[in-house]
């Protein structure tokens, strides 16, 4: 075991890294690997490569003088380095690739420069190229998530040319062994020019007509610290607790760019006479529904034209490695060249737009809703973006929700709105209760156990800030329910599952206060209120000195956790000690179970005819 593992740490990074060291050494590149804060990376990459150049023309020698084993071997080692350097381009290298184009291409919209990131980086190159890694790995992600979108809407076959990730046939794993190196590289360069030319029509080019349009909007408030009366670590809290999960967990905001995206693309379809190739003709459709059970292995979105209808069947053919796939056909119009370059135009455009409607109208929004809380202080873009995101996607919500309502008549209307209105009492109310009043005793119950005995020093008094204390009280309740729905079954768990299944819409105002609310509250209040009162009341009445009733009102609360704490660990040992005492004396002594019928005493004695029943001995 010892040596596999030592095998592989040599194999991995020993002899990779030793390989590039003693190469740029003698290259001369010494100087440059080290201006660059990453040598050893870059050297084991270099490695990396040379090994598999050195492993490419062992296996070609094998080959030649038909040693079949060293042959075999030295293909298997050489693809282990293939598939490893692949992954670190496509992991590693693409996403921050990426990174720091979207960075370079936004420095005008946050009045950076070139000089700024180079200092940034040189005064912390690590935090900044896994920064730039970050944001580019969330780019890439939602670009995924996007292409995914788009094949649920058009017609399959239509994007031939990119690789389907819901296909159960499609192993990235298998495509780097099999495809050649030339093949990986071709695609990355295409990637790196797709993503690359994205980023500059949604984000360089809306930056630069905005600056046009209005001087005075940009660059973007990113200060690390606000000037404005509110805590940052408040607002960000806020943010990350409240907003963003509010948009995320709601389903409505995918359907309705679903619908964005399809009414679009019938759009695009009935004015370049495109319908047919987007989204397919509906009579076929309706048709082939009833051949698509016998067709499972059919793939929607990977579908193509039979052969003969262009690169893409040819294209795919290779990558499905055969065998039948399901497409649907469509009807080719006249020009149809210059109707696809018009279509990619009119998409350009469609983007452009609404880059330029994202980067200004939330920001506008929140600016505008902040003014009123901070007046003319600075709060950092981040916030005010999100909370004019939040503010749009309501307004969009209600507009939604009244449109549907409106062909139903004016009662049934004014009977939703009273049970929305009625909802949303109940919804402020425990929203009041368990965001409001909840998280608040908990963070000051957090600063008086772990905080101030911390920080502050018995000489000193310490200052409690309730925001603050609130904000840090979210985050713990949502630790702490995280925890309770992880953990075994019991009164608390249950609650909260009972909550969680109701909703919004069912919600129970009585059972929330009754079962939840008020205990948690309750054991909350006597955790604060006690020690206090032992304290303050119960210590002076025993005749000690100013400095130990000092002594014990800063110390009580964590002296009392620690004393909960271990009466619960050893409560729990007992248990446990039962249940180990129970198990022994069942397997030494016990013989057998049986099973009783259960007889309720009445005034008429009489007896079950229904034999016991015994249990497995």
């Amino acid at each position: 075991w010892l040596f596999s593992i030592s095998f592989c740490l040599c194999y991995a990074a020993f002899c990779p890294y030793h390989i590039g060291h003693f190469s740029i050494v003698g290259l001369g590149f010494e100087e440059y690997v080290q201006a660059s804060h990453f040598e050893g990376l870059i050297t084991t990459i270099v490695g990396y490569v040379l090994l598999a150049v050195t492993l490419i023309v062992c296996h070609g020698l094998a080959a030649l003088v038909k040693f079949q084993r060293s042959r075999r071997l030295l293909g298997v080692c050489y693809i282990v380095v293939k598939v490893s350097l692949l992954v670190v381009v496509e992991i590693g290298v693409f996403p921050l690739i990426c990174g720091w184009w979207l960075d370079i291409c936004s420095l005008e919209m946050f009045d950076a420069t070139l000089k700024d990131r180079e200092l940034s980086f040189q005064s912390a190159p690590g935090t900044t190229m896994f920064l730039h890694w970050l944001v580019g790995m969330v780019y890439v992600f939602y670009f995924a998530s996007f292409i995914l979108l788009l094949r649920e809407v058009l017609r399959p076959g239509v994007l031939w040319f990119l690789r389907n990730l819901n296909d159960p046939d499609f192993n990235p794993v298998q495509e780097m062994i099999h495809l050649p190196i030339y093949r990986h590289l071709r695609r990355f360069i295409l990637s790196v020019i797709v993503f690359g030319s994205i980023v500059l029509l949604m984000l360089w080019l809306p930056i630069r007509i905005i600056k046009y349009l209005l001087p005075n909007f940009l660059p973007y408030n990113v200060m690390l610290y606000s000037d404005a009366p509110v805590s940052e670590l408040s607002l960000e809290l806020l943010l990350l607790q409240v907003v963003l999960p509010a948009l995320l967990e709601q389903g409505h905001t995918r359907q309705w760019l679903k619908g964005l995206v399809r009414a679009w693309t019938v759009t695009a379809g009935y004015l370049l006479d495109l319908h047919s190739y987007l989204l397919g003709d509906q009579e076929e459709n309706e048709n082939n529904a009833n051949q698509q059970p016998n067709n499972q292995h059919g793939r929607n979105n990977n579908a193509i034209p039979v052969v003969g209808e262009g690169l893409h069947a040819a294209h795919q053919a290779i990558l499905q490695q055969g065998g039948p796939v399901g497409f649907q056909p469509y009807r080719r119009p006249l020009k149809f060249p210059l109707r696809i370059f018009l279509l990619i135009v009119f998409m350009c455009i469609t983007l452009l737009i609404a880059s330029l409607i994202c980067l200004t109208l939330p920001v506008f929004a929140g600016r505008w809703l902040m003014s009123f809380w901070t007046g003319a202080a600075k709060i950092h873009e981040l916030y005010t973006a999100a909370c004019g995101l939040y503010v749009c996607w309501l307004t969009i919500r209600a507009v939604t929700v009244l449109v549907a309502w409106m062909p139903q008549g004016r009662r049934v209307i004014f009977q939703k709105v009273k049970e929305w209105s009625l909802m949303i009492m109940k919804t402020l109310i425990v929203a009041i209760l368990l965001a409001g009043v909840v998280p608040l005793l908990l963070g000051l119950l957090f600063e008086l156990v772990i905080v101030a005995p911390l920080r502050v020093p018995l000489d000193q008094t310490p200052l409690f800030y309730p925001w603050q204390d609130w904000a840090l009280g979210v985050l713990h309740a949502k630790i702490i329910a995280a925890i309770t729905l992880m953990g075994p079954q019991w009164w608390l768990k249950t609650v909260i599952e009972q909550v969680y299944a109701n909703g919004i819409r069912n919600i129970d105002l009585h059972f929330i206060i009754r079962k939840l609310a008020a205990p948690v509250i309750s054991v909350l209040l006597l955790s604060l209120c006690v020690p206090y009162v032992i304290a303050s009341g119960v210590v002076p009445l025993l005749g000690v000195t100013a400095e130990m009733q000092n002594l014990v009102q800063r110390r009580i609360y964590p002296f009392l956790l620690m004393v909960v704490v271990l009466m619960g660990i050893l409560s729990f040992q007992v248990r446990q000690f039962k249940r180990l005492y129970e198990h022994i004396k069942n397997d030494k002594y016990l013989v057998g179970q049986r099973l009783v019928n259960y007889e309720r005493k009445s005034g008429k004695q009489g007896t079950s005819t229904a034999p016991p029943q015994s249990s497995q001995e």
